[in-house]
């Protein structure tokens, strides 16, 4: 008879001070590239998003936006989805377009596709997401998904790069305040001259 003892069974677990996994690894060095390219997309999303505020509450007035709204309200949740997927696939990739009409010496044309497409996507797009949400949230997958893009969104807010932007972006906006003050004053003084 054999007295030895039975032979090891192995780990198969990774070592925990051992090299690193190439999923982690990739991960690991990736998330900076998508956190940046997700900062420059929010900071481009909110610059459109400010310029088109004031022609988006005008026009989420308009009666046809409350038919709309009822009309949605009405759908089921694939068709729903349908309805608010289809512009916003046709519509998102016209950011890309106009920075790169930007980038490439048009900066007009640029600018103009920018706040057409941030224009229609935030009076048409978003207001059929908000009346068709409740719906949309009894498809499982969608609502995992977006639980889970929400909690990322949330994270990104809070990121130093993000808050630099959201503080640039308010510094902007109260420096267009008082320039926009100061050349009505200017032109209410001409117009009495």
């Amino acid at each position: 008879m054999n007295s030895s003892p039975p032979p090891r069974a192995r780990n198969r677990t990774a070592p925990t001070d051992g090299p690193m996994q190439p999923r982690r690894l990739l991960i690991r060095l990736l998330r900076p590239v998508a956190t940046v390219f997700a900062v420059g997309y929010f900071v481009l999303d909110a610059l459109a998003y400010w310029v088109v505020r004031p022609a988006v509450l005008r026009i989420a007035r308009l009666p046809l936006f409350s038919r709309l709204g009822r009309w949605v309200a009405g759908l089921r949740p694939y068709p729903s989805l349908i309805l608010v997927l289809v512009p916003l696939a046709v519509l998102e990739p016209a950011k890309p377009v106009g920075a790169w009409l930007f980038a490439t010496g048009r900066p007009m044309a640029g600018v103009a596709v920018i706040v057409g497409a941030e224009l229609i996507k935030i009076t048409l797009v978003e207001r059929l997401f908000h009346v068709a949400k409740p719906k949309l949230l009894t498809i499982g997958w969608f609502a995992w998904g977006y639980v889970r893009v929400t909690a990322w969104l949330a994270w990104l807010k809070e990121t130093a790069a993000v808050r630099a932007a959201r503080g640039l972006l308010d510094g902007l906006r109260r420096f267009g305040r008082r320039v926009g003050r100061r050349l009505s004053l200017m032109m209410r003084r001409a117009g009495r001259g």
